[in-house]
């Protein structure tokens, strides 16, 4: 990506949560841009996934709310940013289903107040400016087995109250650049894996319960699928968006692998009994440890998106395979339980399913 041999500074809202960090990590070691990371390190917020890259000279970590204008305000005019990359949010539907006044709050107020700062600093400081903001495809709701995948155009259709939040972060953002002439994008997401995913995510969840010989659990029948993009193939696609995407724009970032939740439980269950049998606890399968729950308020069956937009106007395309990126992952959990075992100890407790 030529962004990368451009000399900009680039803000990073959500920088130390999963997909944010790994845009930060990217954007830190392969260029010169000055990156400043803004996250309020609630729960799912890590500095540890920054650990690589945190005394960079190219590196600022502000401890701080999108939502705090005064301060907020501060930041654009201290180091005014050429671009924003708005990956702050609340994003595990069940904390959503339990605690909807806070994804509202931070999904939709939050980014408001922040959206409203960086269209007083567009106007008035910085008209070669960009807001990029990162969405999800559970806005487009549930997808019946029989439709096609959901395209851009597709009407918004969320059933959890997670979902309804980033729906009206979409729609509100697409209502600052029809009304003001706010510059921004727009991507939409499938489900992502890869290194460093908080614990309380499907594929992260699944993995760690094996290592410590703990129940997989499963909602309802485990036949839910969703498409499965790995963090490295979405960061891409969000830099081929801001060099090449025009300034109103959605753009869906897929993995093209729609894949049911208990088909990727059990090729996790079977790569670690072939590659790892030593950690399963006396176990002669770790698929002993699949249990079947109740299924979750409002699951959504199917979520699909087409991605021959994003494909065709910037020749852009996953690059990594579901089986190879996800073994990947697998080892990287194994190797690296210093990063998972202190947010189980200190931040977070796993007594629920962790997927979408």
């Amino acid at each position: 990506m030529t962004l990368l041999d451009k000399q900009k500074t680039i803000l990073i809202t959500g920088g130390a949560g999963f997909i944010g960090s790994s845009m930060v990590r990217s954007l830190v070691n392969e260029s010169d841009n000055l990156v400043i990371n803004i996250d309020s390190l609630t729960y799912s917020g890590n500095l540890s996934s920054l650990k690589q890259i945190q005394n960079k000279k190219n590196y600022k970590f502000l401890n701080l709310e999108i939502g705090n204008t005064d301060e907020v305000k501060k930041v654009f005019l201290k180091y005014e940013p050429d671009i924003i990359i708005n990956f702050a949010a609340e994003s595990h539907v069940d904390k959503s289903i339990d605690s909807p006044n806070v994804f509202f709050e931070t999904n939709v107020m939050q980014t408001l107040r922040f959206a409203l700062v960086a269209k007083d600093y567009w106007k008035d400081v910085n008209k070669d400016f960009l807001f990029h903001h990162v969405s999800t495809d559970e806005v487009y709701g549930d997808i019946p087995k029989s439709d096609p995948p959901s395209n851009e155009t597709v009407a918004y259709k969320p059933s959890s109250p997670y979902a309804a939040s980033k729906a009206s972060s979409d729609h509100m953002l697409r209502a600052l650049n029809r009304t003001y002439g706010l510059p921004i994008t727009i991507s939409n997401c499938s489900n992502n894996y890869g290194p460093y995913q908080f614990p309380e995510k499907l594929i992260p969840h699944i993995i760690i319960n094996i290592l410590k010989g703990e129940q997989l659990p499963v909602y309802g029948d485990g036949k839910q699928t969703r498409d499965w993009l790995h963090t490295s193939d979405h960061i891409n696609g969000i830099l081929n968006i801001i060099e090449l995407g025009q300034s109103g724009d959605t753009y869906n970032i897929g993995g093209n692998n729609e894949l049911s939740n208990i088909y990727v439980i059990k090729m996790i269950c079977d790569f670690i009994d072939k590659n790892f049998s030593k950690k399963l606890n006396n176990l002669n399968s770790s698929r002993e440890l699949i249990s079947f729950v109740s299924d979750r308020p409002g699951h959504d069956k199917r979520y699909a998106i087409d991605t021959s937009k994003i494909m065709n106007a910037f020749d852009w395309k996953p690059s990594i395979d579901f089986k190879s990126g996800l073994e990947d992952t697998i080892k990287w959990y194994v190797e690296n339980e210093w990063w998972w075992s202190e947010i189980l100890e200190t931040k977070y407790h796993m007594d629920r399913q962790g997927n979408k």
